[in-house]
């Protein structure tokens, strides 16, 4: 039996301690921001640094090396290069949304898909989990991880836009949420490009323009902005 120690008592640590765990393996601990990380590759298989980006590579580095531990990280952004010193790095970034442990457990072995790099082991981790892995080159990796913040972070920050545009109209929120979950489906099934309706797909910029006219100044630079998108996928430019 595979056994894990995660530095990151967060979001993202404790959901994949508990899926994990599920998946046949053993952890040794949860290490928090207070915990002397020295000892962590003592005596397991792999130790998951589940920090913020900007703290992996120092705690990386208090991690005393163990030839026999691999240390790996979750971000999707970052390489291999800030887990130095360890002879043995992995990357393993679930391309899932972790609200909460229980429903990132959940999530992370019900299929999920994970960009992985480095040591055989990560392969192994997404496997346990019953996931779907991909590899990433290093230099792509802030790339992925901009569609990835995109798909989901900006997903969430537009639909807060319409909460809150419902809202001003007396709309129920979930009709919106109907019509999203549709949408999504019919991009799944057409693509993009052929899934997209509406004034931008019919060229109708009279409505565009009275729609700006109608919300509130503050809500116009993201109307702005994703308007632009949509007439750029409705006439196909490409750069």
């Amino acid at each position: 039996m595979s056994t894990l120690r995660v530095i990151g008592a967060g979001r993202a640590g404790r959901s994949m301690a508990a899926a994990l765990v599920e998946g046949g393996w053993t952890v040794a601990g949860l290490l928090g921001r207070s915990d002397d990380v020295t000892a962590a590759a003592t005596d397991v298989d792999l130790v998951i640094v589940a920090t913020p980006d900007a703290a992996v590579a120092d705690v990386a580095s208090a991690i005393a090396p163990d030839d026999h531990a691999v240390v790996a990280h979750l971000s999707g952004a970052l390489g291999l290069d800030v887990l130095a010193p360890h002879a043995r790095r992995a990357a393993i970034h679930p391309l899932v949304s972790m609200p909460d442990p229980e429903r990132g457990a959940a999530r992370l072995g019900a299929g999920a898909w994970f960009a992985i790099a480095g040591d055989p082991i990560a392969a192994r981790v997404v496997a346990d989990l019953g996931g779907r892995p991909f590899t990433v080159a290093d230099a792509d990796r802030v790339a992925y991880h901009a569609a990835a913040v995109i798909a989901s972070n900006h997903l969430v920050a537009l639909l807060g836009q319409v909460e809150r545009l419902a809202a001003q109209v007396g709309v129920p929120f979930d009709a919106y949420l109907d019509l999203a979950r549709a949408t999504l489906d019919n991009v799944a099934d057409v693509g993009p490009a052929a899934a997209l309706t509406g004034p931008a797909a019919r060229g109708d910029w009279s409505t565009l323009d009275a729609h700006r006219a109608a919300i509130a100044e503050l809500e116009r630079e993201a109307y702005d902005a994703l308007a632009a998108a949509a007439r750029r996928l409705a006439v196909g430019e490409d750069e």
